[in-house]
């Protein structure tokens, strides 16, 4: 198993989500929403795409390389 971050759960990676993206603190809301809620997925405000939440990601239990958006696990440079 991968290790998580420390605050994988709450905080979206800064490389994937700048806190300076004009819709920040809805994509934000909107993740801890979907996570509230107990789903695995929110829709992106900006793109309509959908992303998982690291609640999500993180009880799947391993990072798949794909580059998500709120990633909870540590990554590896």
């Amino acid at each position: 198993m991968t290790s998580l971050r420390d605050d994988g759960i709450d905080v979206a990676l800064d490389t994937r989500l700048s806190n300076k993206h004009p819709r920040f603190e809805e994509i934000m809301l909107r993740h801890r929403g979907a996570i509230d809620r107990g789903e695995p997925s929110y829709k992106d405000p900006a793109s309509g795409l959908t992303v998982m939440t690291a609640r999500f990601l993180a009880d799947r239990g391993y990072c798949c390389l794909s580059g998500c958006r709120h990633c909870p696990f540590v990554q590896e440079r």
